[in-house]
């Protein structure tokens, strides 16, 4: 019995002693993680500090250099791509001018910069195109902020043309942000680009009517409209285009500057229904005739 109890007693001391060993082995480590960084403590405030002084310097020479744009008169394009491009130099060189201050090894932050290179590489391929699209939109400028576009089914105005994506604004005040790999690839419409569009209407008419009053009173409507051209062969364009089962197709094309577009469409086809009403013109709509027959 003595002997269980010395053999318990030893088992107690050599679990209490390994339990005191692992104890001060932790001490020891937090005292010498503690100590490094206290030594440490003020190079790490200065890198801080040289991090926030950067990051300001940054933004005050993206501010310069958007002012020396906009008074070079540069494309608006390839102003906003050029400040988006070098607001991510800027803050990748304040990085490693921290880093180094650190003193972390070049070598060291040159591999890092060329595995995470690799990476993202392959992580993001679309991103990579999307990178390649906004350039060749630059170069090849199938659009310009302030464009009217349209483009994979979404159409509105260009506001900004970024590093990866292009920010339209639908007429709905929505924002839509096109992959700059889609908008360089796609079929794109450009409706700001021709300084002159076209508009065209289709006016029925009855068969009962005069096809000349009709035009003429067409005619009569679109004159007061300052927008539309009259010259050359962009001169309003009125003529007989369709004869159907119940009414006469009269095609009307009328040009205009691109930015009168919408002016000239509303207010020609508001004028043309006053101007019918007023002279006695009929327009025909669908009739449905019904016999009851009474048993």
């Amino acid at each position: 019995m003595n002997f269980l109890n010395l053999l318990a007693a030893e088992t107690v001391e050599e679990s209490v002693a390994a339990a005191e060993q692992s104890v001060n082995r932790i001490n020891d480590m937090v005292n010498s993680i503690w100590d490094s960084f206290v030594g440490k403590l003020p190079t790490i405030i200065i890198a801080i500090i040289i991090l926030a002084i950067g990051m300001i310097i940054s933004k005050i020479i993206l501010k310069i250099m958007g002012k020396a744009m906009d008074k070079s008169k540069l494309d608006v394009t390839i102003s906003r791509f050029a400040q988006s491009a070098a607001k991510i130099v800027l803050n990748v060189f304040v990085i490693i001018i921290v880093l180094t201050f650190l003193g972390v090894p070049m070598d060291s932050i040159i591999a890092v910069v060329a595995t995470a290179g690799v990476a993202v590489g392959l992580a993001l391929q679309n991103s990579l195109s999307n990178l390649a699209g906004g350039f060749l939109i630059l170069i090849e400028k199938p659009f310009r902020v302030g464009s009217y576009i349209k483009c994979s089914g979404e159409e509105g105005t260009v506001e900004a043309i970024s590093i990866l994506y292009t920010k339209i604004m639908t007429v709905d005040n929505k924002a839509v942000y096109i992959p700059n790999g889609v908008a360089s690839s796609a079929v794109l419409v450009n409706f700001s680009d021709p300084e002159t569009r076209r508009i065209d209407h289709l006016v029925s008419i009855s068969y009962e009517e005069d096809l000349d009053r009709a035009i003429a009173s067409i005619n009569k409507a679109i004159e007061g409209n300052a927008k539309i051209i009259r010259d050359g062969d962009k001169a309003p364009f009125i003529r007989l285009c369709s004869m159907d089962a119940s009414s006469i197709g009269i095609t009307v094309r009328l040009w205009g500057k691109s930015a009168d577009y919408w002016d000239i469409y509303f207010d020609s086809i508001e004028a043309i229904r006053r101007q019918f009403i007023k002279d006695g013109i009929d327009v025909p709509y669908n009739k449905l005739d019904v016999t009851v027959k009474n048993k």
